[in-house]
Formats: structure tokens, C-alpha cells, sequence
């Protein structure tokens, strides 16, 4: 049954994809027929055929669905179930930093990895209704990789952490609100970074209207910062406290998969040795 599901979700992703691609295709032709320039060099064979399609399109489509409404259907309906573990034979302050992201995400559990391979921990996973698998990598003590795994059918993001601060590494520590989180986000204008932002934001359930906790993700070039506050608000000032922990997150990939799919689809990859690889945002438009 969830193959056959997998497979459904799979050829909708590819169809969309291309009916995306006809579309943009068919704007371009439109607007330069509008203004009277030169239609794109990449278009002019397939110049007529576009054309005459666009005849047959209307204005409509505000009921149209995509593969984003199938992995993400009960989002903010129902409240995320988050399990939370780390690589194999983790070292006392990557243990730490799992416990802390526990708390970060309001009803996160976490499990000791063991000796559970990735194949087991994800249908476990799916079998106790799970949303979402966060898996901490470390590279000498250090928390250096993150996986956000969407369950039962992807997607995946692959993230790297870096400048790490736990709450424990914070002066004047406030305390920890059990609360669920109001969430910020800014940064995020591209096409990925409405994905990345949604991948992140639907970890994190809906906050009530009383709620003084904040978590803040904000992205910069390629890097998303994290960050953790509580405030307290009279009639005059605010005061913002921070309680952790603090990081900064950077995208290096997106698979159409769960974790232990090694062969699902590659949806968006970063290529680092690109010539233009340093000039170049993703999560942002230009």
C-alpha cells in the first residue's frame, strides 16, 4: 500500500514539474509578444506551438494542488510528532545538544540511536505516526550535520550547523518556556526558500495568542540563522531574552525521499566547486 502511494506521489511530482516548466514557457513567449521584443533564444523553435497553446489558456486554477499539499496535508491541523536521535555512538555534548533540540520543538521525543540502523529507525517511525525524523550528526564533539526527514513520503533536507551555541554555552541563561512557539521567518523569497521555509516551519505547531516565546529563523545569503527568545512586554518596553540554543543552518540538499531511500530523486543540490557557486543565493531572490 505505501509503495503504490510513494509511486502516486512520485509521477504527480514529475508531472507537475513539467506542467511548471510549460507554463513558464508559455510566459515568456506572452510577455514578449506583449512588449514587442524578441522572443528568447531557447523558445524560438517551439515559439508557434507556445502560442498557439496560450489561446486555450484562462485564468483559472485557484483550486489546483501540488505535490507540497500531498507531503504536507494536515499541517497546521494536526500538531507535528517529532522524533529527535543522533548519529551512532554519540559523545556527551552531542547528547546535550539532542536534549536541548527537544525541547526546542514543543511534544519532540528523543531515542537513543544504539545500534538501530536508518532503515529501522524510519519504519518504526512511520509505524508509531511520526511526522518528522531529526537525526544530529558531530564531528569530534562538535554538532556539525542535521537531517529533517518528512514522514511517510519525504521530503528530506540535509543541512549543515555551524557556529553552535547550546544553552548551557550562554551567559545569564533565561528560563525555558514549555510554551508553543510564535515562529519568524525572513529571508526566505525564492522558490527554495519557500520550500526550505516550509520544511522548517511545519515542525513547529501552532502557537496560542498568550504565547511569549519566539523562534527565529532567518536567512542571509545561504545561511539560515536560528535563534531562541522569550520575551516579557509592559506598557512600554520589551524585553527580549535569549535561552537557546543558537545556530546557523546551510542547505546542501533535498531528496523526494525519506532518509533510507538512498535512490529517491534529488529535487535541489548545491554545487560548491561551480565557478559562480560564490555568487550565487538560493534561498533568496537576487
Amino acid at each position: 500500500m505505501l509503495r503504490r502511494l510513494r509511486r502516486e506521489y512520485l509521477y504527480r511530482k514529475v508531472r507537475e514539474e513539467a506542467q511548471r516548466t510549460a507554463r513558464e514557457k508559455k510566459e515568456k513567449v506572452r510577455r514578449a509578444l506583449e512588449e514587442n521584443r524578441l522572443i528568447p533564444t531557447e523558445l524560438r523553435r517551439e515559439a508557434l506551438a507556445l502560442q498557439r497553446s496560450l489561446e486555450f489558456d484562462d485564468a483559472g486554477g485557484e483550486g489546483v494542488t501540488s505535490h507540497v499539499d500531498d507531503e504536507y496535508r494536515w499541517a497546521r491541523v494536526e500538531d507535528p510528532k517529532i522524533m529527535i536521535t543522533t548519529s551512532r555512538d554519540p559523545s556527551s555534548r552531542l547528547k546535550m545538544f539532542a536534549k536541548e533540540l527537544k525541547l526546542v520543538f514543543p511534544g519532540a521525543q528523543r531515542m537513543n540511536r544504539g545500534r538501530h540502523e536508518v532503515g529501522a529507525l524510519v519504519r518504526a517511525c512511520k509505524a508509531n505516526g511520526v511526522t518528522d525524523l531529526l537525526v544530529v550528526h558531530e564531528h569530534r564533539g562538535t554538532p556539525v550535520g542535521l537531517i529533517v526527514s518528512h514522514l511517510p513520503f519525504g521530503p528530506t533536507a540535509y543541512f549543515t550547523l555551524c557556529n553552535v551555541v547550546m544553552r548551557h554555552d550562554i551567559p545569564d541563561l533565561g528560563t525555558m518556556s514549555e510554551a508553543k512557539p510564535r515562529l519568524i521567518t525572513n529571508g526566505f523569497t525564492s522558490r527554495l526558500g519557500k520550500r526550505v521555509s516550509g520544511i522548517l516551519r511545519y515542525l513547529f505547531p501552532v502557537p496560542k495568542d498568550d504565547s511569549h516565546r519566539v523562534i527565529t529563523l532567518a536567512n542571509q545569503d545561504v545561511y539560515i540563522s536560528f535563534q531562541h527568545h522569550i520575551y516579557k512586554k509592559d506598557h512600554r518596553n520589551v524585553e527580549l531574552t535569549e535561552v537557546g540554543p543558537r545556530f546557523e543552518l546551510k542547505l546542501y540538499m533535498i531528496r523526494l525521499g525519506t532518509q533510507q531511500e538512498a535512490m529517491a530523486d534529488v529535487e535541489w543540490r548545491w554545487h560548491p566547486y561551480t565557478n559562480t557557486a560564490g555568487k550565487r543565493v538560493f534561498l533568496s531572490t537576487e
